[in-house]
């Protein structure tokens, strides 16, 4: 085990899903523009064959909610998409090298909190309110998108809650405040001391998963830590959530996905005690959130969503004709 609490493992597989991730990029953007279109004129009449199954029409119309003919005067050509934010400029390249490089996409890339003034591609936006104009996309999603395998049971594992991270929230700093050195779970900050409460050590994602109870906070904007806890036999607490992004945090539902905590916090010790007592319900909403988790696995279904989303997005903004009309074209 290296300085942190952070497994040799941890840190050479970081590199490996980095280099692996840019050597697939750019493979793809050596193949030619009309590789990629033709294969998605293909998956277009697969779909005007047989349609879309309920599953595919509910996440399209939440990932893009847009209606009409929307304006975007000034958006860049999908050829001038900026590259300075790499992770997030592949995984939206992936999918835009399917349509003519003419076409015009509004994109804001980064933690997005705020709806765009024109309907524009985004990783995350605000879960209430009209937020119509954020289109959303599956970005960042080498950081956001990892399903670590939990080799041990709920019953294994040990009976307490711990969280660790930076404290740039309110919640955040709430959190660590009402739990210092606490005897029973493992909470605490990473980074310079806050007021008289000195930082943890860095916990892996593996070491944290020893824990039968994990506590997930929104940072910037969603909760990192949410979609892989959700993945794991350990039970997620956490406040109702504020951002969503293409994990769908929005859709979740209290007590069927996931264990919800007061807004202060406050209840973390009576929550934990109570699945102490009932572990049924802990396992019953593990297996919900396993369900939801599933949902995301198909790199096929993944790839087809997007495309969708991207095609929908052309058809509201008056660029692109609808989809089953020029679905019959195939090689």
């Amino acid at each position: 085990m290296l300085k942190g609490g952070m497994s040799m493992w941890d840190r050479l597989q970081s590199p490996a899903r980095r280099v692996a991730y840019y050597a697939g990029a750019i493979g793809r953007e050596a193949l030619p523009y009309g590789y990629w279109q033709a294969r998605w004129r293909r998956l277009l009449a697969e779909i005007r064959r047989d349609g879309l199954d309920p599953d595919l029409a509910e996440r399209l119309g939440y990932y893009n909610k847009l209606v009409g003919h929307a304006s975007i005067d000034g958006a860049p050509r999908l050829g001038e998409i900026s590259r300075r934010q790499s992770y997030y400029y592949y995984d939206l390249r992936q999918f835009t090298l399917a349509f003519d490089q003419d076409l015009r996409l509004a994109y804001e890339f980064g933690d997005i909190t705020k709806v765009p003034a024109m309907p524009a591609v985004v990783k995350s936006r605000p879960i209430a309110g009209a937020n119509e104009n954020a289109v959303i996309m599956k970005l960042d999603r080498l950081r956001h998108f990892r399903w670590p395998q939990d080799g041990l049971s709920f019953e294994e594992k040990t009976p307490r809650a711990v969280w660790r991270g930076v404290l740039h929230t309110e919640a955040r700093r709430r959190l660590v405040s009402l739990y210092p050195g606490h005897a029973r779970h493992d909470i605490g900050h990473i980074g310079a001391s806050f007021g008289q409460i000195a930082p943890k050590g860095h916990l892996s994602i593996r070491q944290q998963l020893e824990s039968r109870y994990i506590v997930s906070l929104e940072g910037n904007d969603v909760a990192t830590n949410l979609k892989w806890i959700m993945a794991s036999n350990s039970l997620c607490l956490m406040p109702r959530p504020r951002y969503e992004t293409w994990f769908m945090e929005g859709a979740l539902v209290p007590g069927r996905h996931y264990v919800e905590l007061r807004e202060d916090l406050s209840d973390l010790d009576q929550t934990v005690d109570h699945f102490e007592q009932h572990p049924d319900e802990a396992r019953a909403i593990i297996a919900a959130a396993h369900a939801h988790v599933a949902r995301f696995g198909d790199r096929r279904r993944e790839e087809l969503i997007s495309l969708l989303v991207l095609q929908r997005y052309f058809e509201c903004t008056g660029q692109l004709a609808p989809a089953p009309a020029a679905a019959a074209e195939t090689n």
